[in-house]
């Protein structure tokens, strides 16, 4: 996903917030999980599960600053039964400006209990592990 800095974004200085970070991998995930034909309200709908957050660990290495254009990526994937992890990247022009492994638990939608991932989403999963 390629997205702009926006003024919102920024602190007074025009460097990103580091909270902000958190919401570029956010919809990153969320359109790479929509290209593969797994949105989330497919996952709802059709298997009763909610992907959602259990950890995150983020490195920050550069700024990256107003009215830049930055690239997020998702790098690495590991799957087990219930969880997926990520490795996400933030980049300008190659250079890397964040990264971090975010665990995803695979819970259902009326229990919040884990359960594990739909086999079809597991089986696409396998082509990017």
């Amino acid at each position: 996903m390629t997205t702009r800095i926006y003024y919102q974004d920024t602190d007074a200085g025009g460097v990103v917030y580091h909270s902000r970070y958190l919401d570029f991998f956010e919809r990153a995930r969320a359109d790479w999980l929509r290209h593969l034909g797994y949105e989330s309200s497919r996952l709802v709908q059709e298997y009763g599960v909610v992907l959602v957050v259990r950890k995150v660990a983020l490195n920050y290495h550069q700024p990256a600053r107003l009215d830049d254009e930055v690239d997020v990526f998702v790098d690495e994937i590991e799957v087990k039964r219930a969880q997926i992890t990520l490795r996400q990247t933030v980049r300008r022009n190659g250079l890397m400006l964040a990264d971090a492994n975010v665990n995803l638990a695979s819970v259902s939608v009326n229990s919040f209990l884990p359960v594990k991932f739909p086999e079809s989403l597991r089986e696409t999963l396998k082509y990017y592990v």
